[in-house]
């Protein structure tokens, strides 16, 4: 790498075998640059936290070579890369108080005692447990013990900061609470965070960016935005949020728009994005929130005939299920309003889309 480089961190060519024969981690290429919030998002198996561990040095690459702030770190040992780690079961000392805790990795390098106890209050000051230095985790917690481990790892001002699912044993409530605690903490100290989650909902509401990974590879890594609204492929668009989908046969086809005939016979007009050629077959992508319950005749290239299986009052909208043909799965989010108050199960209806926002993706 040269000076110029902007990437903080980098994945080059880097693969990793546990047995000489399968990859779980196959060639990977990724840049992060400094202060950014990324997170590795993907199901059991697919290759992100044996990334983290490589980065971390807790793993070492079968090949290629991993980079931190300019410099090769495959053959630099864990504790001399400079890097705060936050696990899932937090992996505080249960005999050592708050404040010896995180005077633990300062004392390791031998920093003054004075320094010490400043950065320790700073630490705790930061995720708002000052005060609660005296105590034992026992005596906190499970958010507490969170915050408490998410300080150790920035006491001792790290370039980087890895997070292995560290919200995973918290209740939903809490969970979305240090969501929304530690993008506070990165935004307000530029931190460089690399995150690994199998939970889509935190990797949207947190990240600047998310790499979406199956099978060792990454499928797509975009801001959520990007990665809900544009999916490059089947596999992302169906793990990143709700969809109803369609498998069918390309009739016709041009630059914009193809039209597709799927199960009943039904032909879908959709925005070719990752497709083949006429004939070939093609699964088609449509969000929810999307889809219009009884929309005006003839304004959307998509309207077809449905009848309400379920409704299920969600607060801010409702959730309808109902069959389109021989589709029951077929799901449509309303928002919550007298407009749509007036449905009931067994109705018959018209469900209505735009050929945009359902999108034609590999098969």
């Amino acid at each position: 790498m040269t000076e110029s480089d902007t990437a903080f961190v980098r994945f080059s060519e880097v693969q990793k075998s546990y047995d000489g024969e399968t990859l779980v981690v196959k060639n990977l290429n990724l840049d992060i640059s400094r202060g950014e919030f990324v997170t590795m998002l993907g199901p059991s198996g697919s290759g992100k936290t044996t990334c983290l561990m490589m980065l971390a040095g807790f793993e070492t690459a079968t090949h290629g070579e991993i980079y931190l702030d300019g410099q090769g770190i495959n053959k630099v040992a864990p504790h001399r890369r400079n890097i705060g780690m936050v696990f899932q079961n937090y992996a505080l000392f249960p005999h050592m108080t708050v404040s010896e805790n995180l005077a633990f990795p300062l004392e390791v390098r031998k920093q003054p005692k004075n320094e010490i106890r400043e950065r320790v209050d700073r630490a705790l000051d930061m995720v708002r447990l000052g005060g609660f230095g005296n105590r034992r985790p026992a005596q906190l917690s499970g958010g507490q013990q969170q915050r408490v481990a998410l300080a150790r790892a920035l006491v001792f001002e790290p370039k980087l900061v890895l997070l292995d699912e560290p919200l995973g044993a918290l209740d939903k409530n809490l969970r979305e609470e240090m969501q929304y605690e530690l993008k506070s903490i990165h935004d307000s100290l530029g931190l460089t965070m690399v995150f690994v989650t199998h939970d889509q909902q935190e990797a949207l509401t947190m990240s600047d960016r998310i790499a979406v990974f199956d099978d060792g590879v990454i499928q797509q890594i975009d801001s959520p935005s990007t990665l809900y609204e544009e999916p490059r492929n089947a596999f992302v668009a169906y793990f990143i949020g709700e969809n109803n989908r369609f498998v069918g046969t390309i009739k016709e086809l041009s630059d914009n728009e193809c039209s597709v005939e799927v199960d009943g016979g039904y032909i879908i007009k959709a925005k070719p994005v990752n497709v083949g050629n006429v004939g070939d077959k093609t699964t088609l992508s449509l969000r929810p929130e999307r889809v219009s319950i009884n929309p005006e005749a003839g304004s959307m290239p998509n309207m077809l005939d449905a009848k309400v299986l379920q409704l299920i009052y969600l607060g801010d909208h409702i959730r309808t299920r109902v069959a389109v043909g021989q589709n029951e799965d077929f799901v449509v989010k309303i928002p919550n309003s007298q407009e749509h108050s007036q449905l009931s199960k067994g109705q018959t209806v018209k469900v209505g889309w735009s050929s945009d926002d359902c999108r034609a993706l590999d098969a």
